[in-house]
């Protein structure tokens, strides 16, 4: 069945129903940003692979709402489909409402897969479509014509020891209990999977790149219900999480479980991180407190053993990163290598690290042009060669049994242009700036994007991302509630939170810099005037500096380069061979 087909399909759907809109979001039962193929819709109706967007249909019109990251990458996907890009304006501002809201008549019904929309989105509408007695109706129309459609993931999950992780299941429960009370709430229904894992030292393979299960948890101060397909686990798992205090239901258990929460009970249920359609399931006599799950808080802090491993992992990711760029520098211009052929290489590199487990994400191998793309992606049809010349940008990460890897570095591959090498040097003093800054407890992410973004503004330059985001623990790559951008999100940077810093300069039709550390917060100063903090780079890999202008820096800016080369050095060469040291060497030398 072509797009169109599957659109018109949908449409007869919705007249049969007397539907004037429906609403499709990227997203699963759990409000994940990375989905099980059975929850991916966009692609299925539309063609579309972005991670971020919204289809809109009504009668006469098709959009797909999402930000600048995929503006390129959507238009290309949707030719062709019955669908429109809907530029954005701001990154996740669901805009398409207030567009409805315009377009529709009084009374009209919008439609959408409730399991798919958050709590925090349903009460939007339901707010927001109030103006025009607009009425939200819970309907799947993409199931009757999603033939075969994949099945939810099956794959066994296995726990975590304790001695790895550094915290054994009823302490994590007996802080979420804790706070569970103070909040005067007598359940919590956590469904996030990044959540679950945490919280139950769990992982999978039911999500690309995120070694998450899926599950949900119901719990009181008395009770840890685990909602999980029971075939995942071994005997001797469920033996354990039974002396943890946690019983083991069935995955679909969940919604009769919500049903049967007692009436004038409370129950706290994160907005943005749980599903309206389970939310509504909730008797209407329970008190709902809507707040951050307090596992998210806790889970974003790391502990001495998750911090220790990290920095393993750090090493050993080093370890595959200089292997690969040693391996480009010798091979370019001498074999055929493309974007896609790079990446696999890098993959091999990892690969051969004790505890690799995976990729992180999708590797971002981007040459020249497509490195204007923040969130490109190479396939077979853009799949360029990357030659002697210009610049390769190679976002890329991977999973460790012991931690989460996330690294950018922009390659220079010669014959530079003058242009590139501004651009280079000025992404490299933001990072540096972002990396080295010391700042007062309390501080909070966006104050550190703006002292990243700094010494590009001085240039009248600035890029549409945010500055950083949290990492997790052998877990999701993107992780809250901490987030380095220009919202003024009131989430202070604690210390053992473990954030990107990656600034960039993006030209289109030309070359895209990118330059990003994994950095933890750590203890710096304590004075009268505050305690302040400063990061702990994590990542140890070398960073070029072929292409630096030196006289764009700063003395304490190439201070901070040359001692952070140097460290790359002391930590990575007791594992290279002489071959692989004697390179590294001339790669880390002081400018």
């Amino acid at each position: 069945m072509t797009y169109p087909e599957k659109l018109s399909e949908i449409r007869k759907q919705m007249k049969a129903d007397n539907v004037q809109a429906y609403i499709i979001p990227s997203a699963d039962p759990h409000i994940s940003e990375y989905l099980p193929d059975h929850y991916k819709c966009i692609p299925f109706a539309s063609g579309f692979t972005g991670s971020a967007g919204t289809l809109v249909i009504t009668y006469d019109f098709a959009g797909l709402w999402t930000d600048f990251r995929y503006f390129e990458q959507a238009a290309e996907q949707l030719e062709n489909s019955g669908f429109e890009l809907v530029k954005q304006k701001v990154q996740h501002a669901p805009e398409y409402i207030q567009w409805l809201i315009e377009k529709l008549e009084n009374g009209s019904v919008v439609a959408s897969n409730e399991k798919l929309l958050s709590l925090l989105l349903g009460d939007l509408f339901t707010q927001q479509f109030s103006v025009k007695n607009i009425t939200l109706a819970n309907k799947d129309y993409l199931n009757s014509i999603w033939k075969n459609r994949p099945e939810l993931p099956k794959e066994s999950a296995f726990l975590i020891a304790e001695k790895h992780i550094g915290q054994s299941v009823s302490s994590k429960l007996a802080e979420v209990r804790s706070a569970l009370k103070k909040q005067g709430a007598a359940y919590h229904l956590v469904s996030s999977l990044d959540d679950m894992a945490w919280l139950f030292n769990i992982r999978g393979n039911d999500v690309s790149y995120n070694p998450v299960v899926l599950s949900f948890a119901l719990i009181n101060q008395d009770h840890a219900k685990l909602f999980i397909n029971p075939d995942k686990l071994s005997t001797d798992d469920k033996e354990e999480l039974l002396k943890e205090g946690v019983e083991v239901f069935a995955y679909e258990d969940i919604e009769d479980a919500l049903a049967r929460i007692p009436e004038n009970s409370s129950i706290f249920i994160d907005p943005k991180r749980n599903c309206f359609a389970y939310a509504k399931l909730v008797s209407k006599t329970v008190s709902v407190i809507k707040d951050t799950n307090p596992s998210t808080h806790l889970k974003a802090v790391k502990n001495e053993t998750e911090l220790a491993n990290t920095r393993t992992a750090m090493v050993k990711d080093g370890v595959a990163i200089t292997r690969f760029l040693k391996w480009l520098s010798e091979n370019i211009g001498k074999t055929l290598i493309t974007e896609l052929s790079a990446a696999a290489e890098l993959l091999k590199f990892r690969a051969g690290q004790e505890g690799f487990v995976g990729d992180s994400f999708n590797t971002i191998s981007a040459y020249r042009a497509h490195g204007a793309l923040p969130h490109y992606g190479a396939s077979e049809e853009s799949n360029s060669e990357i030659k002697a010349e210009g610049l390769f940008l190679l976002d890329s990460g991977g999973q460790y049994f012991y931690g989460t890897t996330d690294i950018t570095r922009t390659i220079p591959m010669g014959n530079n242009t003058d242009e590139e090498r501004t651009d280079y040097t000025l992404v490299l003093k933001g990072m540096i700036d972002g990396c080295k800054t010391r700042f007062p407890k309390g501080t909070c992410g966006y104050q550190i994007d703006a002292i990243t973004r700094k010494p590009l503004w001085d240039y009248a330059v600035n890029y549409g991302h945010g500055t950083g985001h949290g990492v997790g623990y052998f877990l999701n790559v993107h992780e809250g509630p901490q987030v380095l951008n220009p919202t003024a999100t009131p989430i202070a940077l604690e210390l053992g939170m473990i954030s990107s810093v990656e600034p960039g300069i993006y030209r289109p039709g030309k070359h895209g810099v990118r330059i990003e550390n994994l950095v933890n917060t750590i203890k710096d100063v304590t004075n009268e005037f505050n305690e302040f903090y400063s990061f702990e780079c994590l990542t140890i890999a070398p960073i070029s500096t072929k292409i630096v202008k030196k006289d764009l820096l700063e003395q304490n800016q190439i201070d901070w380069l040359n001692g952070y080369n140097a460290l790359v050095f002391e930590k990575l060469s007791p594992f290279l061979t002489e071959e692989e040291i004697v390179w590294l060497a001339e790669e880390t030398k002081g400018i």
